[in-house]
């Protein structure tokens, strides 16, 4: 068990539209700066913001399982499936390409914030699939409050989203100096995205020592065996907010060859 923290300068970066969407990447492509290149099947993950807006015109994908999350503002998508949708803060677009699709994103603001992830099923088997759209407002997921952290399943169990890549995430705010628990299966890695805030990070094995993190900091840790992850926010007047996904640190299935 090690806990690691990956700072925005060993995150890659990227640009859309002559600049009008920027990205940080948590886990990114062949020259996009970032010392993580995937975590097991979680193949791709991009934060990007827009003051104003932007877009992405038409290209294509295949096999990978690509979703979009909303944070702020809107996103716009259209797609050789004929499908066109929004959706606002706390959606979710999730496009299973299959076969292969071709789409387009608008992302609509003022001050548009949203992710893109991408999970890697077995390709093999993915590529012969045909290829689907789906789409989900923030009301459709489970949302639970205890003693004030909030807890949003995005994908799991009560969650609408259904993907083939096993996978698990959630969206949770801690108010300024209190605590959220979190369990990690053994032989499972968690990483999780400060998106707001900071605080710190102990396990109920080790209470005393904890591991400090900031605003923007990616941080992981893969269990060997079961842990219990005690996280707590900062002092003060700002929750944090952490955006966490937990994916087997090891599958049963070639996954491609990222260079």
């Amino acid at each position: 068990m090690q806990t690691l923290i990956y700072g925005p300068t060993l995150q890659g970066r990227g640009a859309f539209d002559g600049g009008k969407i920027t990205e940080q990447k948590p886990i990114g492509f062949t020259g996009d700066g970032s010392v993580l290149r995937r975590l097991g099947p979680l193949f791709y993950w991009a934060w990007a913001h827009s003051a104003e807006g932007g877009h992405i015109p038409l290209h294509p994908h295949q096999a990978f399982e690509i979703m979009t999350y909303v944070v702020n503002g809107q996103a716009q998508h259209g797609d050789t499936l004929g499908t066109k949708s929004t959706v606002g803060p706390g959606g979710v677009q999730i496009m299973q390409t299959g076969s292969g699709v071709s789409h387009q994103e608008r992302f609509v603001g003022p001050d548009m914030e949203a992710f893109q992830i991408w999970f890697e099923p077995s390709l093999e088997t993915a590529y012969k699939a045909a290829p689907t759209y789906n789409q989900y407002d923030h009301e459709a997921f489970p949302i639970v409050e205890t003693g004030g952290v909030i807890r949003k399943t995005v994908i799991g169990e009560g969650s609408p989203i259904s993907i083939v890549a096993d996978a698990r995430m959630w969206d949770v705010t801690v108010p300024a100096g209190q605590s959220y628990r979190h369990q990690v299966p053994a032989e499972r890695t968690l990483s999780a995205l400060a998106i707001r805030g900071g605080g710190s990070w102990s396990y109920a094995e080790d209470a005393a020592k904890n591991t400090d993190f900031q605003h923007k900091d990616y941080v992981v840790v893969r269990a060997d065996e079961e842990l219990n992850v005690l996280i707590t926010a900062s002092e003060g007047t700002e929750p944090l907010r952490l955006i966490l996904i937990e994916v087997p640190t090891i599958v049963d299935y070639p996954l491609h060859p990222k260079r």
